[in-house]
């Protein structure tokens, strides 16, 4: 990251929400803001990117992550159970929607997600089931399965 990227960050520090600038660094390499935090998003290089920081899709695949390995520690840690570590592997691919028994959609083409959760600890398999229960209602897989409505507006 540049040090002209660093220093121009967004009035929007603070603000809540995040904010997305092109970045000087490559022809997709975007900066982005949130909070106090500041990441980098590009594309590999096989399409013309830098690859100076993750694709969009692997960004969502690690909120995915993140999100599932948080709420699995919040939910043990409330239950007092031993969970000694979480970890996530996330998988994503298009597939044909008539390769996918459980989908809605049955013509064209559907995003696939693979997430693997591996916990370490001595918990009991009715704990374990109920993990990978609760897996399923950490907030960013709850936006990912619902209806979302993105609203977009010219500012500029």
């Amino acid at each position: 990251m540049t040090e002209e990227s660093k220093t121009s960050a967004p009035a929007a520090r603070g603000e809540g929400g995040v904010v997305v600038k092109e970045s000087p660094d490559g022809v997709y390499a975007e900066d982005i803001f949130i909070a106090n935090h500041t990441l980098r998003a590009d594309e590999p290089v096989a399409v013309g990117g830098a690859d100076t920081g993750p694709t969009p899709h692997d960004m969502l695949l690690a909120a995915l992550g993140a999100c599932t390995a948080i709420t699995l520690r919040m939910y043990a840690n409330r239950k007092k159970w031993p969970l000694e570590r979480v970890s996530v592997r996330l998988r994503q691919e298009r597939i044909h929607a008539e390769d996918c028994k459980n989908c809605e959609t049955k013509e064209g083409r559907v995003d696939h997600i693979e997430r693997d959760i591996t916990i370490e600890g001595p918990l009991d398999d009715a704990q374990k089931a109920r993990l990978l229960e609760i897996a399923d209602r950490c907030p960013v897989h709850r936006t990912l399965t619902s209806e979302v409505w993105v609203e977009t507006r010219m500012t500029g």
